[in-house]
């Protein structure tokens, strides 16, 4: 087994956890914060838009049974990418998207990920979203941490009031 790692920004970090967790090969996910110069930021602070942290999510993946291809695939799914102030209803650089590479490799493919999806025409606006060097990454609170399971009904509810799930829908549909 060979270990990675891969952290991704998509909004609420709530709602980019579950995506990822019923892959084969995906050992954690993790919410936290990354992005950003302050050291153990809480949530309150980083709602506050001063810390230059994101939501983020950082999965520990086993390459040898999932790839990172196959991760930055998911990871377009859950996103409006071309939403450059947040997403659906979360607003501010808090909760802008990013793919925070750990390798030069993980740089390439994220690149080269954007670009198709750029190139594809799926979307009438530019592809936004951030591709950057991984900094330190921060876990959440243990309240944030695996909200889907611990608070289902909320988590439904606004993954579907948000708009998320509708734009999902919308623009992937059976690729989902």
């Amino acid at each position: 087994m060979t270990k990675a790692f891969a952290t991704f920004a998509g909004g609420c970090f709530w709602c980019m956890v579950k995506p990822f967790d019923r892959y084969d090969g995906v050992l954690s996910v993790i919410s936290g914060y990354t992005g950003g110069d302050t050291a153990n930021p809480t949530y309150e602070l980083v709602c506050t838009n001063t810390t230059g942290h994101r939501e983020a999510i950082q999965i520990t993946f086993d390459d040898e049974v999932i790839s990172y291809q196959e991760l930055l695939d998911v990871f377009w799914r859950q996103i409006d990418p071309t939403d450059s102030g947040g997403q659906f209803f979360d607003r501010g650089e808090s909760y802008q998207t990013a793919i925070f590479y750990h390798t030069s490799e993980q740089q390439q493919l994220a690149d080269t990920s954007k670009s198709n999806l750029a190139a594809s025409g799926k979307f009438d606006k530019s592809i936004t979203t951030e591709i950057l060097p991984a900094k330190p990454f921060y876990a959440a609170e243990e309240g944030h941490q695996n909200y889907y399971m611990k608070n289902p009904t909320h988590y439904n509810r606004y993954a579907t009031g948000s708009g998320r799930e509708r734009f999902k829908s919308d623009n992937w549909g059976e690729e989902l």
